[in-house]
């Protein structure tokens, strides 16, 4: 089924690049969520983009991993509570600064990450061998473009709530 989307700018190809983007996007939305099945309920959906972002940053600040998800304090406060309790997260201070929160994945929340990430990539190589290899350069070169577009650290932080 084609969708057609509003387009408000360049008329000459660009809509049917915005289409085919968007499709893009869902089906890595749809990948990035599905991994978490390999996990079998073992987290929520926002506990483990906190861990993806401590695995990411290493031992943190707890202003730190919020500013990285958009979050509020408390909300990475509630987070850590769970992961701590769960033992997929440590909480600590900075010598001499007692009142600094730090956060840090503990073996088994690395275990967690790897294990999605494993998934991840394996059902992102599963698609791309079925593309012929001059196809797959083709798209790999498109992408790396896309990113450059996009601008360093796109995505890596946001103001706003990163889903997956």
């Amino acid at each position: 089924m084609e969708r057609s989307l509003p387009w408000t700018g360049n008329e000459g190809g660009d809509g049917e690049a915005l289409e085919v983007l968007q499709s893009v996007t869902r089906i890595l939305t749809g990948v990035a969520l599905r991994s978490l099945d390999v996990l079998d309920g073992a987290v929520t959906l926002p506990q483990f983009r906190m861990l993806a972002i401590l695995a990411d940053l290493g031992p943190a600040r707890s202003v730190q991993v919020a500013r990285a998800l958009g979050l509020e304090a408390s909300t990475i406060t509630r987070l850590a509570d769970r992961l701590v309790g769960a033992g997929y997260v440590t909480r600590g201070s900075e010598p001499g600064h007692r009142g600094v929160v730090t956060l840090e994945l503990t073996a088994t929340g690395r275990l967690l990450v790897t294990k999605v990430a494993t998934w991840r990539q394996q059902e992102l190589a599963r698609m791309l061998t079925r593309l012929p290899a001059e196809q797959r350069e083709g798209v790999a070169a498109a992408l790396r473009h896309l990113v450059a577009a996009a601008g360093d650290g796109y995505g890596m932080a946001s103001r706003t709530v990163v889903p997956v």
